[in-house]
């Protein structure tokens, strides 16, 4: 058996500098708000952390994770092991790497031979044609071969911009008319894959939300589908959720993860939002990991995400 193809690759230098731009207004208005609400105190007591609420709301960490956090914080501050304003960040950063962590689960293995094959997800509108077009150069980068599969039949604009994405990146689109089988055309780039040796398949799929019944419906067929060509495919359901929406992303979300067998996320325009805390939500209530951010318009625009990476740009 082999790693999946997204469970690596060596990181580029700068990286980290790319990710705390991409978050440098969460970071600003934490930081400050925390400074703020803690103000001079030697000692951090109960009613200090109670300050810390509407600032942990305000990076979008939703309500479930922020009181799921400031509960551990107050037990330590109960025992008065939080002395002064670095401790409460290092300990605030602390519990932000627990969560993330523990949804942090390694994508599946694959068969040795078979082509990695990955369905992304998402509703219309969060970024998912392009994710899936900078995810094809982000893989090119690395040393792999890409097939892509334009299977969101339903709209003529998608298979475009996806063939737009395939000249950029110089990666093959498979394609059928608009209003086509996605399972068929899905059928067509899986044995193109398998006769060629690619080693990555990356389907876009319909997101029309107020067809939800057909979708899912529609969504199970291509998974049949490639479990007949590909052992144990698709090995990865990538959702794209875009950062700006927050809580209502995250809401809309749980509608693929419930019925979409989704095994990781995607995190669109995380740059120039100041709602970053929202990756802690998505792993917090989804149970989902996070396996790469969006910082913005460029092929080379998608990084791969790290938790600690993510925790350490929050505070630095």
């Amino acid at each position: 058996m082999i790693r999946s193809l997204f469970g690596g690759g060596e990181k580029k230098p700068g990286l980290f500098e790319r990710l705390k731009e991409a978050v440098s207004r969460t970071r600003e208005n934490l930081s400050e708000r925390i400074d703020d609400a803690v103000g001079v105190s030697k000692e951090i007591d109960r009613s200090t952390l109670d300050d810390l609420e509407g600032t942990l709301l305000g990076a979008d960490l939703g309500t479930a994770t922020t009181h799921q956090v400031l509960e551990k914080l107050r037990e330590r501050a109960d025992r008065k092991q939080i002395k002064d304003v670095g401790e409460l960040k290092r300990l605030l950063k602390e519990e932000l790497l627990t969560i993330l962590n523990a949804a942090n689960v390694p994508p599946v293995e694959r068969p040795d031979g078979v082509p990695e094959v990955v369905l992304v997800v998402g509703v219309n509108g969060t970024g998912k044609t392009t994710t899936i077009g900078k995810l094809a150069q982000t893989l090119r980068s690395e040393g792999k071969t890409v097939l892509l599969c334009a299977a969101d039949t339903f709209r003529a604009a998608a298979i475009e911009q996806l063939e737009v994405w395939g000249q950029r990146t110089g990666t093959e689109v498979i394609r059928t008319k608009a209003g086509g089988d996605p399972a068929a055309v899905l059928y067509d780039a899986l044995e193109a894959a398998n006769a060629r040796h690619i080693d990555c398949v990356v389907v876009d799929t319909a997101g029309r939300l107020h067809t939800k019944t057909n979708l899912m419906a529609e969504l199970e067929k291509m998974r049949r589908t490639a479990q007949r060509l590909i052992p144990g495919a698709p090995h990865e359901v990538l959702l794209v959720i875009d950062a700006t929406t927050g809580q209502n992303g995250l809401q809309q979300a749980k509608l693929f993860t419930d019925s979409a067998a989704v095994t990781g996320v995607v995190l669109t325009k995380l740059d120039g939002t100041a709602k970053g805390g929202v990756v802690v939500a998505i792993a917090r209530e989804l149970g989902l990991p996070v396996r790469y951010v969006g910082v913005g318009e460029k092929a080379g625009d998608l990084l791969r995400f790290d938790p600690r990476e993510f925790v350490d740009s929050l505070f630095e």
